[in-house]
């Protein structure tokens, strides 16, 4: 089998689930260096994202955390300071996987007095050594792309908590619509996150505006807030502001 062909059934075979480097060297008859070069060839495309021992197939429009924690550092430190100063001591949070949430949750690390629940292991890990915030694990299967938690154990654990206010990230956001996201678990977390939350916050860099590539959404039909960098254009802000229900923060550095 040629090393084209070889590569394309990788591609097709980690559509339909997550595969190890083993189990692909057995299938095809190749030794697993072979298949190492194969997934390397396959990311950096954008095809696949690497894992440890294995990998996934990409979803439309996302990145793998450690791709996207490289980008646009200042306009999301800007963005997680804005969102801090919507935040009160005594409130409970809902923060969402992704790197602009894992900007703010690093904020609240010398905070006291508030409470996180988060579905993100970035969020966990830039919490988990602070003594003021109670931290609280939603649980569930963990995407290794995104280092969040989905699935009906999150689900279920969150359907018994409400919120002052919770934080989003997204693949994309569009006005009058919502948030995007690369699957239908992550959507429809998202949404029960809306549901259980009395103030909704999207932060999002001025790259996901208007942005719809990924497939499955989250509408937003209540009053939410968008914070966004200053890097958005008047073109992209004014989808925004012009709808009644959505309030825009800009963020400058």
């Amino acid at each position: 089998m040629r090393s084209e062909e070889r590569r394309a059934r990788i591609r097709n075979l980690l559509r339909a689930r997550p595969v190890t480097v083993e189990e692909m060297a057995a299938l095809f008859d190749v030794s697993p260096s072979t298949v190492r070069r194969d997934l390397a060839v396959l990311s950096d495309t954008g095809a696949v994202v690497r894992t440890y021992g294995g990998a996934l197939s990409a979803a439309p429009g996302e990145e793998p955390v450690h791709e996207r924690e490289k980008l646009a550092l200042t306009q999301k430190a800007a963005i997680a300071k804005v969102a801090e100063g919507n935040i009160r001591r005594g409130d409970l949070l809902l923060l969402d996987a992704g790197t602009t949430v894992g900007a703010l949750a690093a904020r609240l690390a010398s905070w006291n007095g508030i409470t996180v629940v988060t579905n993100g292991l970035t969020t966990l890990a830039a919490l988990a050594d602070s003594d003021g915030v109670e931290l609280i694990a939603l649980g569930g299967a963990v995407r290794h792309i995104s280092l969040g938690m989905i699935g009906p154990i999150a689900e279920n654990a969150l359907r018994g908590i409400t919120a002052d206010a919770v934080f989003l990230g997204a693949d994309g956001v569009v006005a009058g619509r919502g948030v995007c996201e690369g699957t239908a678990e992550q959507a429809a977390l998202k949404r029960l996150m809306v549901e259980q939350a009395r103030e909704i916050y999207v932060l999002a860099d001025s790259t996901k505006l208007g942005r719809a590539d990924s497939h499955w959404w989250t509408v937003l039909e209540r009053p939410w807030t968008l914070i966004t960098d200053e890097d958005a254009t008047p073109d992209q802000l004014a989808a925004f502001q012009n709808r009644p229900e959505i309030s825009v923060s800009i963020a400058v550095p």
